[in-house]
């Protein structure tokens, strides 16, 4: 493979295996730029065409993805996914120049945990394991920006002051711009957010890191139509960016955009078929489109990757029901409640009108109440709604035993009034 990776043993066991293994594949020695740089600098890739054999050795990868911002608003220049497909597509730019690295196996366990799925481009490097502890590099192992690193290690408010700092000292450098506005949406501060995105960009409008931000504001703004936007042009930019692809094409699914939102989503897939959230709103958006059976398929796949994920189950659980496969969709229903720490109101009340679909009428009727009597009113209210109208529908399916159902109907016509 034109990329590897060498993870276990110590440190310098680890460096002098990548060095052997690069002198070994031959050609030049290109520089690169350290990994402790990455999150804060544009540019990561050798700048010039590169048309003879040649080896990039890129020490302690794990230090390029500091993980200290909660997911919904870490940074994506901290994301193996984005940063090492920069580096893929740029591999496949230029076929004679391969990739040696080394890494700490617990470092990116921390901030690259989608190595162990083999997420995206992780499905394109080759991990070569060494025996032995796996020992962690200092961030004194390369030259680095130590202050903006410590940034990822305390609260929000002294990022805040610290990317600040390092503005003060580079105010041309997108990266901290846009650095500056996800610290800025950690805090809910949405406007100055905006401003430090616009700045950015006004550095670096062709730069797919910039516009991917920007579509996270206006999600947390609530603006689906300017995030789908953002999105777009961020894909654009790097036709094989799975994120904004992903997030395009839920965005689209939510403007009702169906047919946009499954292309995006299956674009995002091709680059990152491991991505079960992404495989996940497919499957739902299949599902409201009535193609019953790519949704079945798509949530049956959703639970292999993710078995923990409650909501792939319910999404897989919902699709069996509207295809008439009781069964199998009340006994997946209650796999999600029994994984399910919340046992989520709306998905308990899909399980009691399941277990009255095939015959279980009793226990429908006991498992609706107990739901009705722990919601407030306003969700008790679109849950009687919703399982009046399936009942009613049901009534009408000839092997379904109409007792149970019939009896949980009239629970819910009475909770209604």
């Amino acid at each position: 493979m034109p990329f590897t990776c060498i993870i276990g043993g110590s440190r310098g066991e680890r460096a002098a295996a990548a060095r052997e293994l690069a002198a070994h594949t031959g050609g030049e020695l290109l520089p690169t730029v350290p990994t402790t740089h990455w999150p804060f600098h544009r540019t990561i890739l050798p700048e010039h065409n590169t048309n003879f054999p040649a080896v990039v050795l890129i020490e302690d990868l794990h230090l390029a993805f500091p993980s200290g911002q909660k997911p919904g608003t870490r940074l994506i220049l901290t994301q193996s996914t984005y940063q090492l497909q920069r580096w893929i597509d740029w591999l496949d730019r230029h076929p004679h120049v391969s990739v040696v690295a080394h890494a700490s196996q617990a470092g990116l366990t921390d901030g690259a945990p989608e190595r162990a799925a083999g997420r995206g481009p992780w499905s394109r490097i080759q991990v070569r394991a060494l025996q032995g502890d796996d020992g962690s590099a200092p961030d004194s192992a390369a030259p680095s920006p130590l202050e903006l690193r410590q940034a990822f290690t305390v609260s929000e408010t002294e990022r805040l002051a610290i990317v600040r700092a390092a503005i003060g000292r580079d105010r041309a450098n997108p990266a901290l711009w846009t650095l500056l506005g996800s610290v800025l949406m950690e805090l809910d501060d949405l406007q100055p957010a905006q401003d430090a995105l616009e700045h950015a960009m006004s550095e670096a409008a062709d730069w797919e890191a910039v516009w991917f931000e920007y579509g996270k504001l206006w999600l947390r703004a609530d603006d689906l139509e300017h995030a789908a936007e953002k999105f777009a042009e961020a894909a654009r930019l790097m036709p094989t960016f799975s994120a904004a692809l992903s997030n395009l094409g839920a965005a689209l699914a939510e403007t009702e955009r169906p047919d946009e939102a499954i292309a995006a989503l299956e674009q995002a897939l091709r680059h990152d078929p491991a991505a079960h959230q992404t495989l996940n709103n497919l499957a739902v958006v299949y599902r409201e489109q009535g193609r019953l059976d790519e949704a079945i398929e798509g949530g049956r796949r959703v639970v292999s990757l993710a078995p923990g994920f409650v909501f792939g189950r319910y999404n897989l659980a919902h699709a069996l029901f509207l295809s008439g496969r009781f069964v199998e969709a009340r006994d997946t229903y209650a796999e999600a409640q029994e994984r399910d720490p919340q046992k989520n109101p709306v998905q308990s009340a899909r399980l009691a009108v399941s277990r009255a679909a095939t015959g279980e009428g009793g226990r429908a009727v006991d498992d609706m109440t107990a739901v009705l009597v722990r919601v407030p009113d306003e969700l008790k209210a679109m849950i009687v709604e919703e399982a009046e109208e399936t009942l009613e529908a049901l009534l009408q399916v000839p092997q379904v035993p109409r007792g149970g159902v019939a009896e949980l109907l009239e629970l819910v016509k009475r909770a209604r009034t």
